[in-house]
């Protein structure tokens, strides 16, 4: 009997943009510094929800319609966005996905972004915008893993799509796209410069 996979999980990853890309991603980074000066309420709410770092994701999470530069990015998303459905095999005849949500993060040295999920949205992703050398990845649980009461542990040489975790890189100027409902967090930065990224939902209803 053949062995068949079925229940896959997707997760996108590519470059924003074959080429230029440097110039918006440097309006970008000066815009996420500048919104951590400005954002006293967003710095209040990262004191508790993001310790040790700064997010928006609390008090001005919708930049693309607060920012043109933002709007870009959002612009850029678009044909990623697509792209990424259609792999899914989303039946999108009735409504169309929209951008939902926008925000900031900045993860100084020490800094950990735990386990967490999106809900209430379709897809969402995260835009690097400065990855220092060395810097962890976005580490994706498997979602059945709550269910494997009695599995043994996967081999060390066991393929990707077999293993429980998976870690994919962050790189300056390339997205991750993945369903809303997968699990991920990214585990603490060691090098000794700030991790920016800015991440974003998009939602069918």
């Amino acid at each position: 009997m053949a062995t068949t996979s079925f229940f896959p999980t997707r997760i996108y990853a590519s470059a924003l943009q074959a080429r230029n890309d440097q110039g918006l991603r440097r309006q970008l980074l000066a815009e996420c510094h500048q919104l951590r000066e400005d954002d006293a309420a967003g710095r209040r709410w990262s004191a508790t929800g993001y310790p040790g770092g700064y997010t928006s994701y609390g008090s001005a999470n919708r930049m693309h319609v607060m920012s043109p530069t933002f709007a870009r990015l959002e612009q850029r998303l678009s044909r990623h966005i697509k792209a990424y459905a259609r792999a899914l095999e989303l039946d999108l005849t009735v409504r169309v996905l929209s951008m939902t949500d926008c925000w900031v993060n900045i993860m100084p040295p020490g800094v950990t972004h735990s386990l967490h999920l999106h809900p209430l949205s379709t897809i969402s992703g995260t835009y690097y915008v400065q990855v220092p050398r060395g810097s962890a990845g976005l580490k994706f649980e498997d979602p059945r893993l709550s269910q494997m009461m009695a599995a043994p542990p996967r081999r060390l040489d066991a393929a990707a799509e077999n293993r429980p975790w998976v870690t994919l890189p962050a790189t300056p100027g390339h997205i991750l796209l993945f369903e809303s409902w997968l699990r991920h967090e990214v585990p603490t930065n060691t090098t000794r410069s700030e991790r920016i990224s800015i991440s974003f939902n998009y939602s069918w209803f």
